[in-house]
C-alpha cells in the first residue's frame, strides 16, 4: 500500500507528515514551532519579528523541549539578516526557509554548513531563479495567503500547476490551505507538502495576541485584502487601520505617504499586542473558515486524517 505520508520533502527535512507550519511573524515562537515538530510536521520558528538575541533564545528554547527538525524562517528584507544567520549557523539549526529578497545571497553559505534551504515564491520565473541559485526545495504561495505577499496575485490552484510544470527539485504549496482537502488538491496539482500559517495562529502555542485570535475567528469571506503594493504587498485583515490603508490607496497617496501612513511598529501593535483598532492584522483569506482555538497538534491530526480520507473517497467531507 502507498505510504502517502513518505515522499521527497519528508525525506528532505525527516518528518512524518509532509505538512509544514508557516513561519509568520509575532505568531510563530518556539512553543509553536515545537508543537508542530513534535507532533510529526515542521515546526518553523519566525525570525522576521525577532531581534538577533530573541531569535538565539527562540532556538534554545525550541532545543530544550523537542530533539525533532526545525526551520527558522529568514525574510531577506528585514534588518539583523548577517546575524540571525550567524545564531542559525552556531546553532546547527537544519532547515532555514528564506522569503522576500534573493535566494543567491545566503543559500551556498548555509548549505556549506549542512543546512537545507528552502526559497518562497509567487511565481514560476522566481521558482526557476531559486532553483538555478541551488535550494533544496521551493514554496510556491499563491495571493491568498496571509502577510507579505507576491505583486503578481496568482491563486494557489493556478500557481502549483504551472511551477511544476517547469521546477525539478521539491514542491511545497502555500496559500489558502487550513483542511485536509485543501492538502488534497495542492498534493494532484503537484505539491510535495503544504505549508499551513493561518491556521496555526489559531492555536494556543502561536503568540499572537488573544484579540488577534478572536478576530480571526470571526471574520467572514471577503474580510482581507492585498494592500500596500506601493510598498511590500501584504493581505490585512479588515480593522479601521486597513480602511485607512484602503483610503489612503483609493485618494492615490505616494509610497512616501503609505510608508508614513504605516509607521513602525504596527504589526507587533495589532498580532501581537493586540490592537484591533491601529494595528496590523496579517492573515490569510482561509481566516474565513478558521472558526475554533485547536492545539497545534490537533490541527495537524485533523489536517493529516481528512488529507488521507479525501484521498480514498475525493468527494468525502468532513
Amino acid at each position: 500500500m502507498l505510504d502517502l505520508s513518505k515522499n521527497r520533502i519528508t525525506q528532505l527535512f525527516n518528518i512524518d507528515y509532509p505538512i509544514i507550519q508557516a513561519g509568520m511573524i509575532w505568531a510563530s515562537g518556539w512553543k509553536l514551532a515545537s508543537a508542530v515538530s513534535n507532533a510529526g510536521g515542521l515546526g518553523v520558528i519566525g525570525a522576521g519579528s525577532m531581534y538577533p538575541e530573541i531569535l538565539l533564545e527562540h532556538v534554545q528554547k525550541f532545543k530544550k523541549v523537542s530533539d525533532k527538525p526545525f526551520a527558522v524562517n529568514l525574510p531577506l528584507l528585514y534588518p539583523d539578516i548577517e546575524a540571525h544567520v550567524e545564531t542559525i549557523i552556531k546553532n546547527k539549526v537544519p532547515i532555514v526557509i528564506t522569503s522576500a529578497g534573493n535566494p543567491k545571497t545566503w543559500t551556498k553559505t548555509l548549505q556549506k554548513e549542512g543546512i537545507k534551504v528552502i526559497h518562497v515564491v509567487s511565481s514560476t520565473k522566481f521558482a526557476l531563479k531559486s532553483q538555478e541559485a541551488g535550494v533544496d526545495g521551493v514554496i510556491a504561495e499563491g495571493f491568498e495567503a496571509g502577510g507579505h505577499n507576491g505583486r503578481e496575485e496568482t491563486t494557489t490552484l493556478t500557481l502549483i500547476p504551472q511551477v511544476r510544470k517547469h521546477l525539478t527539485i521539491p514542491l511545497i504549496a502555500a496559500g489558502g490551505i487550513a483542511c485536509g482537502k485543501a492538502m488534497h488538491a495542492a498534493m494532484v496539482l503537484g505539491a510535495e507538502a503544504v505549508q499551513v500559517g493561518s491556521r496555526f495562529v489559531c492555536s494556543p502555542e502561536a503568540s499572537s495576541h488573544q484579540n488577534f485570535k478572536n478576530a480571526i475567528i470571526e471574520s467572514k469571506e471577503g474580510d482581507t485584502r492585498l494592500s500596500l503594493k506601493k510598498l511590500t504587498p501584504v493581505r490585512l485583515l479588515n480593522n479601521p487601520f486597513a480602511q485607512k490603508v484602503l483610503e489612503a490607496e483609493i485618494r492615490g497617496d505616494s509610497s512616501e505617504e503609505l510608508q508614513e501612513l504605516l509607521g513602525r511598529g504596527r504589526a507587533k501593535k495589532g498580532m501581537f499586542e493586540g490592537d484591533l483598532e491601529e494595528g496590523e492584522l496579517e492573515i490569510g483569506q482561509v481566516s474565513a473558515h478558521i472558526d475554533k482555538i485547536m492545539p497545534a497538534a490537533e490541527i495537524l491530526e485533523e489536517i493529516w486524517n481528512e488529507f488521507i480520507a479525501s484521498t480514498k473517497n475525493p468527494f468525502y467531507y468532513a
